[in-house]
This record gives structure tokens, C-alpha cells and sequence, in this order.
């Protein structure tokens, strides 16, 4: 099993992918600082977003939210959409890369839910 820190909770739920999203930026500098944890969360977690299979409005919507650190409410100006809008694109993108790391952890791919990662 992949050994993480306890500062990020099992993310087979949509609540939690935040706490691991929000630290995108400090991720990808201690990846580069050899941080073989940091490595491994954002290869985990490019693959769950590839396997979740989200639409562009949700992709985009993570992306402005999180990697260019934009309010909902700027990202929806952005994307032509209202903030609800983008609110309701990024709940469901959390909602269905959560699924993939559920999946993950019932089928023995390094998570376990009750454990953490």
C-alpha cells in the first residue's frame, strides 16, 4: 500500500478531494523538492481525473478553481457560466473522481478507506 501523509483522508469521498486539491500548488513544488509522496498523489490523482471521465465544463471548472486558484464566481465569468453553475460542474467532477478512488480502495490498488491512503 502507498504510504501517505495523514493530512490527506481517504479520497473516495467528494469532501475530502478538496483538502488534497487545495494543496495542488505546494504539491507540485515538493515534487520537484523530491517529495516521492507528492509524486505519487499527483500521479494518482491525474489518473483518477482521466479515469472519471469528466466533461469539459467539469474539467475546466476544476482547472480554474484549483489550479489557477480562481474564486466559482471568477471562473464562472471566465467560462461564460454562472457561479452555481460552476459550483454544480466541480461537485460533480469531486463526485465521480471520488468513485475512482472508491473503486481503487475496494479493489485492493493501494487505498484503503478506513485507513486513509
Amino acid at each position: 500500500a502507498r504510504s501517505l501523509h495523514a493530512k490527506y483522508p481517504a479520497l473516495d469521498s467528494p469532501a475530502n478531494l478538496p483538502i488534497l486539491l487545495s494543496d495542488y500548488h505546494a504539491l507540485i513544488n515538493r515534487q520537484y523538492q523530491g517529495d516521492y509522496d507528492a509524486v505519487v498523489l499527483l500521479a494518482d490523482l491525474r489518473k483518477a481525473i482521466e479515469m472519471a471521465q469528466l466533461t469539459g465544463r467539469q474539467r475546466q471548472a476544476l482547472r480554474l478553481v484549483y489550479e489557477e486558484d480562481l474564486t466559482q464566481e471568477e471562473a464562472g465569468k471566465r467560462m461564460g457560466i454562472a457561479q452555481n453553475s460552476v459550483s454544480e460542474a466541480v461537485d460533480r467532477a469531486l463526485e465521480a473522481i471520488a468513485e475512482v478512488y472508491f473503486y481503487w480502495s475496494h479493489h485492493r490498488e493501494g487505498y484503503a478507506i478506513n485507513g486513509g491512503l
